[in-house]
């Protein structure tokens, strides 16, 4: 089993990661043992995660969550799924 998490940072900062064992990273995040970033921005908490089958699958959908911007991933967090498609960051460059 593997996971992947969102964050959210004591600046209101997402925090998107993966790991094998969700409980054991959230205490070494809750503990500032976890990743440079969370480390300067405790507390933190969990707000979203979803499970996988294979560490590789979790690994590859935090770098495609870490690539979006923050309405998208508050959109996945809320579940309006809907709302996805349009937020994508080469929609708003093309209304930019």
């Amino acid at each position: 089993m593997a996971y992947m998490y969102i964050l959210e940072c004591s600046d209101r900062s997402l925090y998107v990661g993966s790991t094998r064992d969700l409980e054991r990273r959230l205490a070494q995040h809750g503990d500032g043992e976890g990743s440079l970033y969370t480390r300067s921005r405790l507390p933190v908490r969990l707000l979203y995660f979803e499970e996988f089958d294979r560490v590789e699958d979790a690994f590859r959908r935090e770098k495609q969550v870490q690539g979006w911007g923050r309405a998208k991933r508050i959109a996945l967090i809320k579940d309006q799924l809907s709302k996805l498609p349009p937020l994508s960051r080469k929609d708003f460059r093309r209304e930019g």
